[in-house]
């Protein structure tokens, strides 16, 4: 007996696995197909018995979907190892000029920064240094403005004083 039947395989394992269930009722149910299908098929328990030792020995070989498949050669695998390789040494790469870009980009935000501060410092420095004129300045304003204002009033008198000739009419402001 060394060539099974899976689909007779597959409805035995179920049923014997109903037949180990905690459940009264269906492991009872379990038995009770079984014993139907081994008289329907005419199978007595000495053949049942070979049944499972046989596939204890030889158990079928399972298709699976992977086994369609070829399976890849060393050369595919050196060939991917190779790709891999490249792949990683063209991260590593892009990965240094990042952090290379990263500093140089990080010494230009300081030296913009530190260039702020100087900028800041210099402003409120001019702020807070008001500019009085100096002394002299002022002193030279000043005689300007008197000697501006002494002419300013001579010109003035120039203009508006009447001459006054005789000396009786100078009398009236005597008396």
């Amino acid at each position: 007996m060394s060539s099974f039947d899976p689909k007779e395989l597959k409805i035995l394992s179920d049923i014997l696995a109903l037949v180990l269930e905690e459940q009264s009722g269906q492991s009872a149910s379990a038995l009770e197909a079984l014993k139907n299908r081994a008289q329907k098929d005419k199978i007595t328990g000495g053949a049942l018995k070979n049944l499972f030792q046989a596939i204890a020995v030889d158990p079928p070989k399972r298709t699976t979907r992977s086994s369609s498949r070829p399976s890849p050669t060393p050369d595919e695998y050196r060939t991917q190892l190779r790709q891999m390789a490249e792949s990683i040494q063209r991260l590593d790469t892009d990965l240094r000029g990042a952090r290379t870009q990263n500093d140089n980009l990080r010494t230009q935000l300081q030296r913009a920064l530190q260039g702020q501060r100087d900028l800041t410092q210099q402003f409120s420095e001019e702020l807070s240094q008001t500019r009085y004129p100096s002394l002299l300045m002022l002193m030279i304003a000043f005689g300007a403005g008197i000697l501006s204002g002494i002419a300013g009033t001579e010109l003035f008198h120039l203009f508006t004083h009447h001459v006054v000739h005789s000396a009786a009419e100078n009398a009236r402001y005597l008396y």
